[in-house]
């Protein structure tokens, strides 16, 4: 055995291969430890240091040997920090719960709490809403509108305007009240003072014809025609129109054609129910309303001079907007003064028209017009009527 020394710092130190021989001695009588998955210590080595103060034992650094190590373990994941108190440890096994993405609700592990809950406001702040429909036993019978205006009137929850008056005009032709149906006897036209006829009543007339223009000429020919003719379907008087077959006698109001079944053509042209041919035809008319401008040909001046010999007026005159109600009278001293080359000025004429207002845009009021004598001249006067204003009275010696 050599020794060897070594200096280190000054110092010397002696090692000798017996006291390497001893160590090993020492080890093989230490009983061995069950091996562990670490590293074993490599063994430790004593050294003796020589100086001039002491002998002292100090540890060596450890000697590496190359042995091969064991197969690495698969690594373990540990839970973060501000997770690690929710880690429950077992004495046989050890268990880490991880929450990847934190949520509102728990989970319950049960299958029946996995069911999708029930609204928190159900039945407080909203219901479902089904439809009930109960059909009663036995014969219904449903109200009619006059008890359901009855109803409604009794439990005073609806307002309803005022009923339109009835309308009392009655056409010559037909004897019915009020204007007719559009596809149908038509709206009534004015014939004379208080006098009024259906549109198709007069239209479909044998002698009455239309120009271009619109006016229905001969209107009160068939008037007086038909008060002496019998209408084959009602019996009553006022039939005007006739079936076109030659030598055929029947006779019909309008509305009692269509009634009776009579075949109408596009030339103005009617057959009875007798000589109409069977089936459809191509120049048969199946719908008769009117929307164009017609009226009735008349002589105003005639009518105008009719209005003003009777005494007392009950009805009132009516051109556009303008409302008559008085013609006034000339004196013969004053057929001079109160008369141009186109026009007269009777005294005491009187007259009624609804026009633009002065004073407000897109509105109408009434104008009073009547004709009044100062100095012996004729003096213009108009009034002014007009809801919410004093009325205004202008006057001039022209009617400009």
């Amino acid at each position: 055995m050599k020794d060897i020394v070594f200096c280190s710092n000054n110092c010397f130190v002696l090692y000798s291969a017996a006291v390497q021989a001893k160590n090993s001695e020492n080890k093989e009588s230490v009983p061995t430890l069950p091996q562990s998955p670490m590293k074993e210590r490599p063994p430790k080595a004593f050294h003796q240091y020589s100086n001039n103060i002491s002998t002292l034992d100090v540890h060596c650094l450890p000697q590496l040997q190359e042995k091969v190590s064991p197969p690495s373990s698969p690594p373990i994941m540990f839970p973060p920090a501000f997770e690690a108190a929710k880690v429950e440890a077992k004495p046989d096994e050890l268990k880490v719960t991880v929450k990847l993405k934190p949520r509102l609700k728990a989970i319950h592990s049960s299958l029946e709490d996995c069911r999708p809950p029930s609204k928190k406001w159900k039945g407080m702040k909203w219901k479902k809403w089904s439809i009930q429909i109960v059909i009663p036993k036995g014969s219904f019978k449903p109200p009619c509108e006059e008890e359901i205006d009855e109803f409604l009137k009794k439990l005073g929850t609806t307002l309803k305007p005022d009923p339109v008056p009835k309308d009392y005009r009655k056409c010559c032709f037909c004897h019915e009240e009020g204007d007719g149906l559009t596809d149908g006897p038509a709206r009534l036209l004015n014939l004379d003072l208080d006098l009024w006829v259906h549109l198709n009543c007069a239209l479909w007339s044998t002698e009455v014809y239309e120009t271009q223009a619109g006016a229905l000429i001969n209107v009160e020919l068939a008037l007086r025609r038909g008060l002496q003719m019998k209408c084959m379907f009602c019996h009553k008087m006022g039939a005007t129109s006739g079936c076109h077959r030659l030598r055929c006698t029947n006779i019909y109001h309008f509305t009692c054609a269509i009634k009776a079944q009579c075949m109408f053509f596009k030339d103005k042209t009617m057959l009875c129910p007798m000589h109409k041919p069977k089936g459809t035809h191509e120049q048969e008319l199946s719908y008769f309303a009117v929307f164009r401008r017609v009226y009735v040909q008349r002589d105003e001046v005639r009518q105008i001079a009719s209005i003003v010999q009777r005494g007392e007026r009950d009805h009132t005159f009516r051109v556009g907007s303008l409302i008559f109600h008085a013609v006034g009278q000339l004196l013969p001293q004053q057929m001079q003064a109160f008369h141009s080359s186109k026009a007269l000025f009777p005294v005491g004429y009187e007259a009624s028209r609804l026009y633009w207002s002065m004073r407000y845009a897109n509105r109408r009021c009434r104008y009073l017009c009547s004709i009044e004598e100062k100095d012996g001249l004729p003096l213009f006067v108009i009034k002014v009527v007009e809801q919410g204003h004093e009325d205004l009275v202008l006057t001039d010696a022209t009617p400009k």
